[in-house]
């Protein structure tokens, strides 16, 4: 069983191998994306947050997942493009996963077991579902995805200052 975030890797949204163990020491919010949601809107906000954050070391990742709704049905360069020219995404983009069931990527099986939704769920619910993790690479709070990125500056700010 993983001990932290830093035992964890993927792809990046270019294909290349992403160790999340490069990471170690800086305060993630891993979100599962998608390019036709309602909350679509939110990548401006992760990326305002990752401006005004990273330099103090929060690292955003984002996994567009197309699980719900099938509001991610396009290929990584499809997304990686969406994301770039819509919403000006310049954090770390990963490429698509599954986020539930048998085939839910190891990273968030483990999210899910760490910290449980409402009444116990150790499934996502919608796109959009954010995960704070602290330096010392374990989950600090899940957000529901009408959380908004605004709403947890004084959660990471918290998590870069301890």
């Amino acid at each position: 069983m993983a001990a932290s975030v830093y035992d964890f890797e993927a792809l990046s949204i270019e294909g290349k191998p992403a160790h999340l163990s490069t990471q170690r020491g800086k305060v993630l919010l891993i979100v599962n994306t998608a390019s036709a949601c309602g909350f679509t809107p939110q990548f401006e906000g992760l990326e305002s947050l990752w401006e005004t954050y990273r330099d103090r070391g929060l690292v955003i990742v984002g996994f567009p997942s197309n699980e719900f709704g099938a509001q991610d049905p396009g290929n990584n360069d499809e997304i990686a493009s969406f994301c770039s020219l819509n919403y000006g995404v310049s954090f770390p983009m990963m490429s698509k996963v599954q986020v539930n069931g048998s085939q839910a990527h190891p990273l968030w099986k483990w999210l899910t077991s760490e910290a449980p939704g409402l009444l116990g769920s150790q499934s996502v619910k919608w796109n959009f579902t954010k995960f704070l993790v602290g330096r010392d690479g374990r989950v600090i709070k899940r957000y529901a995805p009408t959380d908004t990125p605004e709403s947890m500056k004084k959660d990471i700010e918290a998590a870069l200052s301890a």
